[in-house]
Formats: structure tokens, C-alpha cells, sequence
């Protein structure tokens, strides 16, 4: 009981250290920067120029015409969330395993719940900024009108929570599959590519084949893109998506369950050191 009142209060403020440690380390990493960080960004405003030069897009009849950077900026969204939270998690802890700093650190004080706390507050940062910076982007310079409705805004915070808190989970139970610092990379990033090309961030889902489509949804990527898609098309758009509606119900569900799998799967498959090592 002793050794438990000792240890506990310092497991917060070592992760809020870590968690520094950490963002000092991804700002300062301009490959991790650009392809976890300003990715999306980039992909935003070259869909929106590439493919908006016509003005505005009607979908379907009796649909609202919409800029393209609207259409595109609900599967940014939701790619950045995948991003910062699947990829880089999963590579930067595959590399730390196979470069030996998780040795290292194993040896150390530090916990592995404060190791993580640092990792997932990393997390929880960047994608706050990409977020943001993504906002400002399309609001301010590629002219996407911004939900104004609270309810609208509510909606966003709790798929932007959701969808990070499970990529960072995924990335953490990912980062035990590469079996070397040279595959790390090769394993995460087709996986990544695969899971937005299947779940409308770099096509319109509703224009996938049914069958493809029912294979995204057993993905949360999928469910984190109808989200954002619901907080910023407008509400006439919802009859596009499967059985007409945002199914925001559905998109918590799924959600949650790849939350509690993520965390599961997280706490079966981390190890300081690699059992085969």
C-alpha cells in the first residue's frame, strides 16, 4: 500500500514530461511532420485546385452544388485523425523497439502508463493543431463555409475524440508487427493508404461499389469519415450515405468498439522487448 502511494502520484506528471520529450521530438522530425502533420493540409488544397477549377460540384440532382474543398474536407479530417494517431504511433514505436530505446527505457523509471500517456498526449496535440490548421485553411483561403450550428460543432468533438483516442490505440497495437526498423514503414503506410482509398477520404464514398463499401465499414476510418462528413456537408447530403442517413448512432457504436479492441489489443501486444528478440 505504501509502495503504491509512492509510486501513483508520479505517473502523471512523468507522462506530461514524456509528452513534452515527445513533441519536441516530432517537431523537430520534418519527414514525420509533413507526412502525419501537414499531409492533409496538402492533399486539401491540391484536390480543391485539381479538381475545383469548375466551381462548384452537384453530386447527384437535387443536391446543393458545393465547393470541392467542402466535399474533400470531411475525409481529410478524418484522415489526419488516422495519421497522427494510426501511422505515427505505429512507426515511431516500431522503430523505438527495433532501435532499442524501448530497452532502455524498460530499464528505467518510467512506466509504461506514462510512457504512453506521453505518447497518446503527443497525439492528442497534434491533432488538436492539425485540426485547426485544417479549419483555417479551408474556411479562410479555399472559402468552405463552417457549421455554425452548436449541435453541428458538439458532433465534431465527439468524433474527433473517438477517432483519435482509437487510431492512437490501433497505432500502439500495430507497433508490434514490424519486426525490424526497415519493415516498419513498408507494414504501416499500404495499410494506411488502403483503409483511406476504401473509406471516402480520397474518393467520394458514396460513389464505391456497394460491396466495397461494406467492407469499410468493418473499419473505423470509414465511420470516422461519415462523422466529419455530417458535421460539415449539408444535411440534404445524408441520402447519399448508406440507408440515407448520417447514422451518427452507428458511427459511436463502431466507434467504441474498435476503442475497447484497440485498448485490448494494445495491452496483449506491448512489450519494452520483442519475446523473439
Amino acid at each position: 500500500m505504501s509502495m503504491t502511494a509512492i509510486r501513483v502520484p508520479g505517473i502523471v506528471p512523468t507522462g506530461l514530461w514524456r509528452a513534452r520529450f515527445e513533441l519536441t521530438q516530432y517537431f523537430r522530425s520534418g519527414d514525420t511532420l509533413f507526412f502525419t502533420f501537414l499531409f492533409p493540409v496538402f492533399m486539401l488544397g491540391l484536390f480543391s485546385v485539381a479538381f475545383g477549377a469548375d466551381g462548384d460540384v452537384q453530386m447527384a440532382p437535387g443536391l446543393p452544388a458545393l465547393p470541392m474543398a467542402q466535399l474533400y474536407l470531411p475525409g481529410m479530417m478524418a484522415a489526419g485523425l488516422l495519421l497522427s494517431g494510426f501511422q505515427n504511433l505505429a512507426i515511431d514505436i516500431a522503430l523505438e523497439r527495433a532501435d532499442g530505446t524501448l530497452k532502455r527505457l524498460g530499464g528505467s523509471p518510467l512506466s509504461p502508463v506514462s510512457y504512453f500517456l506521453g505518447k497518446i498526449a503527443q497525439v492528442l496535440v497534434t491533432g488538436v493543431l492539425q485540426a485547426a490548421l485544417l479549419l483555417a485553411v479551408a474556411g479562410l483561403a479555399l472559402g468552405v463555409p463552417l457549421p455554425t450550428e452548436p449541435s453541428q460543432w458538439f458532433t465534431f468533438a465527439w468524433v474527433f475524440v473517438f477517432g483519435i483516442a482509437t487510431s492512437a490505440l490501433l497505432g500502439i497495437a500495430l507497433s508490434a508487427l514490424p519486426r525490424s526498423a526497415k519493415s516498419a514503414t513498408a507494414v504501416v503506410i499500404p495499410i494506411g493508404l488502403v483503409l483511406q482509398f476504401i473509406s471516402g477520404v480520397y474518393l467520394m464514398f458514396w460513389q464505391l461499389p456497394e460491396w466495397l463499401q461494406n467492407v469499410a465499414s468493418l473499419f473505423p476510418l470509414k465511420w470516422m469519415a461519415q462523422g466529419m462528413r455530417a458535421v460539415f456537408l449539408p444535411e440534404e447530403y445524408a441520402a447519399l450515405e448508406p440507408g440515407g442517413e448520417w447514422n451518427l448512432v452507428g458511427v459511436a457504436a463502431a466507434l467504441g468498439i474498435w476503442l475497447v479492441v484497440g485498448l485490448i489489443m494494445s495491452l496483449v501486444t506491448f512489450r519494452w522487448i520483442r519475446r523473439n528478440a
